[in-house]
């Protein structure tokens, strides 16, 4: 999931939750899906967040003589002991 998405699942979730109020849904709770959307979307955003912070590039940028500049990503060597 990413941060869009799990952004989007808190957004839906809160409107479900604090601006809709339903009186009879016979047997589905608008508000507890609400909670369970924003749980759901909480829990995307902090895995994404992690996984982004585990991860390793490495920034390269080329210059050629005209000027012109190019950026790559790679990843750096494994160490190996």
């Amino acid at each position: 999931m990413r941060i869009g998405a799990a952004l989007t699942l808190i957004a839906i979730g809160a409107i479900l939750k604090f601006a809709i109020t339903v009186h009879s849904t016979h047997g589905f709770n608008v508000n507890t899906a609400g909670v369970i959307l924003m749980v759901v979307g909480i829990i995307g955003l902090l895995a994404e967040v992690v996984f982004m912070s585990m991860r390793r590039r490495t920034d390269v940028v080329h210059e050629t003589p005209a000027g012109a500049t190019r950026t790559t990503y790679t990843e750096p060597p494994v160490e190996r002991y």
